[in-house]
């Protein structure tokens, strides 16, 4: 006897979309995208604690014969693995003539100044300190308390994600000439993607929006089918009292999509998390961390976008595919970078009005 088509539907992941609509017909979302509802969830985000904790690159970076490098709000930053395999971070200038750190070896655990020699095995020196680190598995984050001017925390805030062990995860980092408002901005606006990334999303509704309080004092946020307020942890749509929940479908080929629900949160000023809650990859995680850079040599400023992909499936299959993930990595990279190509236009668009006072938000 052959299966019922909804058992087929729940043993394959793949749907195969019956009336696709031309991207120029799909439901306009800009009534829906409020620029105030917007504003006040990246205020509400701008407002929690940090720790003071800055995303400096992805873990499987961290090893080998160089430091791992950043620049971060101008701080030159370093971090590498001593003898015994622990992270050690401090700042990326040679306390002896000002050499970049980051561009000296590491040798048996100890950082070696390629200009002069001399040894850095993480412990203090005159005139460098080391920094607090911490590795959650998948990134690399370093304390700047004189940046962060925070209260200090002891580890930085991390999204509740899959185990590293039962997943594939990939890291992108790319950077843009915005600051770290706008990449954050850019998150906390899902109604954009279906229109501008169609090549990778379609039938795009956003279900449940919070903060509706801040923009019209009703609290409810208007969604397709009328007023849906985003429910806390466990409610119907999987999405906090801050968070954005959505309905997608992401692109396979052709007609081939695997519809999920997605709720995207702001644990913090410089995070958005996006976690799957319907569907498959059910509890996989996007985690977007915005790191600011520093100044260009026209004077603007640059942050470092560092994406983290952790998948997950309880699908059987799936554990082919963490024995494939230094195969899929470079895939799951290349995917992230041809969103950020767009979504990085998109903020450095947001900070070139904001800055010149042309923003309409």
């Amino acid at each position: 006897m052959k299966p019922e088509p909804s058992a087929r539907r729940g043993r394959y992941p793949l749907r195969l979309r019956r009336r696709p609509v031309p991207w120029d017909r799909q439901r306009p979302s800009w009534r829906e995208a409020r620029p105030a509802v917007i504003t006040a969830a990246l205020k509400r985000a701008q407002a929690r604690p940090s720790g003071n904790w800055y995303v400096v690159g992805a873990t499987r970076d961290v090893g080998g014969g160089r430091p791992l490098s950043r620049t971060v709000a101008g701080r030159e930053v370093v971090v590498w693995r001593n003898a015994e395999g622990g992270l050690v971070a401090g700042p990326g200038v040679c306390p002896h003539l000002g050499a970049p750190l980051a561009d000296s070896p590491v040798r048996c655990g100890t950082l070696v100044c390629h200009w002069h020699g001399l040894a850095l095995d993480g412990a203090p020196f005159v005139g460098w300190e080391p920094l607090p680190v911490h590795d959650d598995g998948v990134l690399v984050w370093v304390r700047l308390d004189d940046v962060g001017g925070e209260e200090p925390t002891p580890a930085p805030l991390v999204p509740v994600r899959p185990a590293v062990s039962d997943a594939v995860s990939a890291v992108y980092v790319g950077v843009g000439v915005c600051e770290p408002e706008d990449v954050v901005a850019n998150r906390l606006d899902p109604w954009h993607g279906a229109w501008f990334h169609p090549y990778s999303f379609v039938d795009l509704t956003v279900v449940g929006a919070p903060g509706r309080a801040d923009a019209d004092g009703d609290g409810r946020a208007s969604g397709p089918g009328g007023d849906v307020r985003a429910s806390g942890p466990g409610g119907d749509d999987g999405a906090s009292d801050d968070g954005f929940a959505v309905d997608v479908s992401f692109k396979v080929a052709g007609r081939l999509v695997v519809p999920v629900r997605a709720v995207f949160t702001a644990p913090e000023p410089r995070t958005v998390v996006m976690h799957i809650t319907k569907g498959e990859g059910r509890g996989s995680v996007v985690e977007t961390h915005a790191t600011p850079l520093g100044p260009d040599e026209l004077g603007r400023p640059r942050t470092a976008v560092v994406e983290a992909v952790v998948a997950a499936s309880d699908r059987p299959g799936f554990a082919v595919a963490r024995r494939a993930a230094p195969l899929l990595r470079p895939l799951m990279r290349a995917a992230a970078g041809r969103l950020w190509r767009d979504d990085l236009a998109y903020a450095e668009r947001r900070w070139a009005l904001r800055s010149t006072g042309r923003f309409p938000g």
